[in-house]
């Protein structure tokens, strides 16, 4: 399941049609509710404050290129409040051994 808000990029029929193809759940929120996503809101105001709005982008290779650096970093190195003060990569292995416990405890 997708949830996002209600921009053109997640409405156009292109979107839609793909999501139904794709057997995707869309969901949109609420018009003007960013807390009903807040977990996606706070990525994209990281994301912005971190790495979008420290470079000026010739174009979009460029732009690929400095969210293809940004990205290991944050998954890999920035611990995240969120997550203990793990790093999300921390946090995926940490979730993955205890359901392997769990499924070993059957």
């Amino acid at each position: 399941m997708i949830v996002s808000d209600n921009g053109t990029e997640f409405t156009s029929n292109a979107m839609l049609t793909w999501a139904e193809k794709n057997a995707v759940e869309w969901r949109h929120i609420a018009p003007g509710k960013p807390t009903q996503n807040a977990f996606i809101e706070s990525f994209n105001g990281r994301l912005r404050d971190e790495c979008v709005n420290e470079h000026i982008f010739d174009g979009l290779a460029h732009a690929r290129r400095v969210l293809a650096a940004w990205r290991p970093d944050n998954n890999a190195v920035r611990p995240h409040t969120s997550l203990g003060g793990l790093t999300p990569i921390e946090y995926a292995n940490q979730a993955r051994e205890a359901q392997n416990k769990n499924i070993a405890n059957l």
